[in-house]
């Protein structure tokens, strides 16, 4: 299963590195899983290059054949007559011959996400809201809802685009718990618009321990040499997974979640002598997948007696992704004298007009409300008897599933 969490985490690295040049000082958050499902689902629809351009961008197209989930039951079945194809179309098995990506795999990954236990509530809800009028293939309405649980809706973007705009926005309340209001500001989306995919993500756990609010004071946090701001600073005490990126001074701390089927990873740069910020940026730097799941691993990382001091802090990230997306490689979804999505819909016309995702994540006491070079070397170095992790300055932090070492969430807090 860990095959199609790589190509998650390199997308993730993709779109963080698009999302963070001009965003020095600024706050990010987006869901890595919930973005690439979205395109995924959009991918049946895709047909030749523009479905070629999806793979490439989610990483599938070479990892065609690491993605081994469910790749066995394929070759189990039997191959189809030519002639008998036609009438077949829409058997489930149909839904997974489209290329190089294995749609089947990412729906086992929603479906262990979907039950992660009474302590969890995720929400990863996607829809495509497509102007009526348009005639839409059985097959792909069939895979769509079969694999994704997605379910489309006609609006009328032409005539009336406030009523649509509303529509929308209150889907994605309701999906959010509502959290996520108003992801369609007036006048976000056009009259011209064919289709709208919007992909949103809700999430709630509670820490395998928790920090005890008495325990939570007003400390200074760094927001760069010179500025510094107040915030709650949440406190505890207690036997945590820590490691340490030599050549950086980082350190690198697992927070588990109830029942450890997830966890907060969080990446903390050396706190610079002279108070700078560039340790954020070497990690940015030198971040690459293998890196990451490096870092991150439970072989690196040792059990010891931490004191960990975090803020509390609450994110939100809404993201136009249609330039990233563009810039990444997926060019030919956009423009009308190039798509291909002749698997959704028989119109020659279709295009993606938008594609929006929106995150929300909370840290407190509690736990977490969030809705939607070459290899580094961790030595284990003799430890004093109790660490101290303070959070006071800029960090990166991930929330990943442990089972899958999927990462949900990605984000760089640097003002709490």
């Amino acid at each position: 299963m860990g095959s199609i969490s790589r190509p998650i985490t390199e997308f993730c690295l993709d779109l963080y590195n698009k999302l963070n040049r001009n965003a020095e000082d600024t706050n990010i958050v987006f869901s890595p899983t919930s973005i690439s499902v979205a395109l995924a689902l959009v991918h049946l629809g895709a047909k030749n290059n523009t479905a070629a351009q999806i793979e490439k961008v989610l990483h599938v197209r070479k990892a065609a054949g690491r993605m081994s989930l469910g790749s066995d039951l394929e070759s189990a079945a039997p191959e189809v007559e030519p002639e008998l194809s036609q009438e077949r179309q829409s058997s489930p098995s149909q839904c997974n011959k489209n290329g190089d990506l294995n749609h089947k795999a990412f729906q086992a990954l929603l479906l262990q996400l979907q039950n992660l236990g009474e302590s969890y509530v995720l929400t990863l809800a996607n829809n495509l809201f497509i102007q009526q009028g348009f005639e839409l293939q059985q097959q792909f309405l069939t895979c769509t809802k079969e694999l994704y649980g997605a379910m489309l809706q006609t609006v009328n973007f032409h005539g009336a685009v406030e009523a649509a705009r509303v529509k929308i926005n209150t889907w994605v309340e309701s999906e959010t718990q509502g959290k996520i209001k108003e992801l369609f500001a007036p006048g976000a989306i056009d009259e011209r618009a064919l289709l709208v995919l919007v992909n949103v993500i809700y999430f709630k756990a509670s820490w395998e321990h928790k920090f005890e609010e008495q325990k939570t004071v007003q400390r200074d946090f760094k927001l760069n040499q010179n500025e510094k701001k107040p915030v709650q600073m949440m406190y505890q005490k207690g036997t945590f997974k820590l490691g340490y990126i030599e050549e950086m001074g980082a350190q690198v701390l697992e927070l588990p979640y109830a029942q450890k089927s997830l966890s907060m990873i969080i990446l903390l740069p050396g706190d610079m002598a002279d108070g700078s910020t560039s340790g954020l940026e070497q990690i940015e730097r030198t971040m690459t997948y293998e890196n990451l799941m490096l870092w991150a691993s439970s072989e690196n990382m040792f059990e010891t007696t931490v004191e960990v001091y975090l803020p509390r802090f609450k994110l939100e990230g809404t993201f136009n992704l249609n330039e990233v997306l563009q810039e990444l490689g997926m060019t030919d979804i956009f423009l009308e004298s190039k798509a291909d999505l002749s698997a959704m819909s028989f119109a020659k016309s279709l295009v993606l007009s938008n594609v929006v995702h929106k995150t929300y994540v909370e840290v407190n006491e509690e736990g977490t409300v969030a809705a939607a070079g070459t290899g580094a070397v961790i030595v284990r170095r003799s430890l004093p008897l109790t660490e101290v992790f303070m959070a006071d300055h800029p960090f990166l932090f991930f929330i990943k599933h442990n089972p899958t070492n999927t990462i949900l969430f990605f984000g760089k807090l640097c003002s709490p």
